[in-house]
């Protein structure tokens, strides 16, 4: 069970003098460990399984959405985590490249042992978040993928990684039916890939909007002292349980803070666009769905101590929140217009609704069919 990564060299452009992207990875695996015992036989079948499950929910979600994407874009890869740990941290590297051009423009090179130093810490940093990330995703559509050709093309945009150890898991954890259970996550996961090659343009609108976030970083150390110590003030309030704040709200610029509202919306859209889809076919098609979706919800809201807190500094009850709030806005959008009306949002990025809009879908609605 392996991806392939973007095949990338470490080179100054990406910023291997900041991060040690070698020791991330390396950190994250040792820390995750492989995950659930499997044999060999076991483990074929669950990745068999999984390519089947993703392939047979394509046709589900056309039939649901309305969208229409070739079948022979994206591919659907069947991971264990340590290839989920380096297709992210290439992901990563991608993303914070035009940062580390930014910060040697700026500030000049750092001093050989400076950076050694410096990139080591912060890739041991960043092994740790991957490793606890690595445990907890089922599935994910990666869409820095480029494809073999590296051509860029959308018919190479992204990529869907299914975690096959987490999936197994999981599924063991909530003792629910096993063929039903990868189903039902792949009819999530496919929704997104289907959101991705159905809509060309939506993969270059989110990447051009992450690198506005890091572009918009600042890099002056007077203004990252003074960013730092308002953000004492909100590691207080995070401590003492404000559900609104979060470790990524630490750094924000205004600008930042207006490219991450409308990530947000665009997040909150997809991921409550795949949940609406997973409960309108899962019915007819997962007999033990309502078992299952009871389960996992009881689950998410049972973490212990520890992992509530993790989820929190990172933002995560923040962002299912939100994901909450995305579904409601897709159900009450169709409430209202249809299905037809509500794929209205795909037309182009002027259509997608604003956070605004998400907390009100007949806002949106009087705004693009007006």
């Amino acid at each position: 069970m392996t991806a392939q990564g973007n095949g990338d060299s470490a080179s100054a452009d990406q910023g291997s003098d900041f991060i040690d992207w070698e020791l991330a990875v390396a950190t994250a695996k040792r820390l995750t460990g492989p995950g659930p015992e499997v044999g060999r036989a076991e483990a074929q079948i669950v990745v068999e399984e999984l390519r089947q499950a993703a392939a047979q929910s394509e046709s589900h979600v056309r039939g649901f959405t309305g969208l229409h994407a070739e079948s022979a874009t994206a591919p659907v890869l069947v991971v264990d985590r340590g290839a989920w740990v380096q297709a992210n941290a290439d992901g990563f590297k991608e993303v914070l490249r035009p940062l580390m051009r930014k910060v040697r423009a700026e500030r000049g090179e750092p001093s050989g042992l400076t950076a050694a130093i410096g990139a080591k810490v912060t890739g041991v940093e960043a092994g740790g978040l991957l490793a606890f990330l690595s445990t907890k995703v089922l599935g994910q559509f990666d869409p820095f993928y480029t494809g073999d050709d590296q051509s860029g093309a959308d018919r190479h945009g992204g990529r869907l990684l299914l975690v096959a150890p987490n999936v197994l898991q999981v599924e063991r954890d909530l003792r629910v039916n096993p063929h039903d259970f990868r189903l039902w996550v792949c009819l999530h996961e496919e929704t997104h890939r289907v959101q991705f090659t159905a809509v060309p343009w939506l993969r270059r609108h989110v990447l051009t909007e992450m690198a506005g976030l890091v572009e918009s970083t600042e890099v002056d150390p007077n203004k990252l002292a003074e960013m730092l110590k308002g953000g004492i003030q909100r590691v207080a309030k995070l401590m003492k349980g404000d559900p609104e704040v979060s470790l990524i709200d630490l750094l924000q610029t205004p600008d930042q803070k207006a490219v991450v509202e409308r990530l947000t919306a665009v997040m909150s859209l997809l991921e409550g666009h795949a949940d609406v889809v997973m409960d309108g076919v899962g019915p007819s098609v997962i007999p033990s769905v309502a078992e299952i979706r009871k389960k996992f919800t009881t689950r998410r809201e049972g973490a212990g101590t520890l992992d509530q807190l993790l989820r929190r500094l990172l933002g995560f009850d923040a962002k299912m929140r939100q994901y909450r709030d995305g579904a409601v806005f897709v159900r009450g959008a169709i409430e209202k217009v249809g299905m037809e009306g509500f794929n209205a949002v795909w037309a182009g990025s002027e259509n997608l609704p604003t956070m605004a809009e998400i907390a009100d879908p007949g806002a949106w609605v009087t705004r693009i069919h007006a």
